[in-house]
């Protein structure tokens, strides 16, 4: 074997509220030596994302929780080094759920090759990765959009959000995006398009400011972070109105139960529909995913924006940025 140990960074303690440092262990790890159907794998780009900080905690979710003194789980883009695989040879580049480590022996049925040629290879992680999947059926399948309904995307700058919006104003949409900057504001409007965007962190009165951007109401919301956020938008509801839920970053850190508007009285109002999903419900339908993904990026219709650090030592640094906006679209560590 070319490589016998790797750098590994394992979930040290559970964190209590939002994560730190001190939560995080990088240690160096023996690597197995490589069975039959195996490939070794040499990691070029993590994905660092917000559900993982979900996964840190004990608490019963959609999937098992990280384990204490074990890597921490993730996506990642790698080259093949060695391969004992009939459908894997070196010099491959695969993806697939490597987690955070700069080598991995795995079983070649978990990887996927990566066509470098449709698209750069930081989009197997992206845009026609998890990320622009998470968007498309979030959006499409749940939400159905029509041309001319009013679609607003809550975590708009985000790898999700991003993706969102560009796939609604394809749909004929108008496109109201919600972020925490001018900065990316000006990005979703004079980048990707969008109709309108609000900084939710300098305005005062978010359901006035939704109210305005959109005075026949709301007909699809795709939620990627809950909160006070969330609320403003479902008071600006429309009749038949359909709420996708991805996401609730503004709740994973908190310490004790939320306690808000109730969801229950603007749905009943408006005959709407609101439901939460998990992208690997979906598995048996991703190929049709990408194919529609690639062709819309292909025809230029869809960007894909990356936000890249360097270094793997920079892994805890990247995903705490989650958490603090420092992101813009998708989050990526170069190993």
């Amino acid at each position: 074997m070319t490589v016998q140990q790797a750098q590994r960074i394992v979930l040290a303690s559970r964190p209590v509220g939002m994560p730190t440092h001190a939560n995080f262990r990088t240690e160096t790890t023996q690597l197995p030596p490589l069975q039959q159907g195996e490939a070794l794998v040499k990691t070029t780009y993590l994905s660092v994302d917000p559900y993982m900080r979900g996964r840190m905690s004990e608490a019963k979710s959609y999937v098992p929780p990280y384990q204490i003194d074990a890597v921490m789980g993730g996506g990642a883009v790698g080259e093949v080094l060695e391969s004992k695989s009939d459908t894997l040879k070196p010099g491959d580049t695969v993806v697939g759920e490597l987690g955070w480590q700069t080598h991995a022996v795995v079983s070649a049925d978990r990887l996927h090759k990566v066509n470098t040629d449709l698209a750069p290879v930081t989009t197997a992680l992206g845009l026609l990765g998890i990320t622009g999947l998470t968007a498309y059926f979030g959006l499409v399948d749940i939400c159905d959009p029509k041309p001319n309904e009013t679609v607003v995307v809550s975590g708009a700058a985000g790898a999700v959000g991003m993706v969102v919006g560009q796939i609604a104003k394809i749909l004929g949409c108008t496109v109201i995006g919600i972020a925490g900057s001018d900065e990316k504001v000006a990005y979703l409007q004079d980048e990707l398009g969008f109709d309108h965007a609000i900084n939710y962190k300098t305005t005062e009165n978010m359901y006035k400011a939704i109210k305005q951007a959109c005075p026949g109401g709301v007909d699809v919301y795709f939620d990627n972070v809950g909160g006070t956020i969330s609320d403003a938008v479902l008071g600006n509801i429309s009749d038949g109105a359909r709420i996708s839920i991805c996401g609730q970053i503004a709740l994973y850190n908190l310490t004790q139960a939320d306690v808000g508007p109730r969801a229950q009285t603007p749905i009943l109002i408006h005959r709407a529909m609101m439901k939460g999903f998990i992208i690997m419900d979906y598995a048996q339908r991703f190929p049709e995913g990408v194919k529609q993904l690639a062709k819309w990026y292909g025809e230029g219709r869809l960007k894909s924006e990356e936000t890249v650090v360097d270094g793997f030592d920079k892994t805890v640094d990247a995903f705490l940025g989650l958490f603090t906006g420092a992101n813009l679209g998708k989050q990526l560590v170069r190993v």
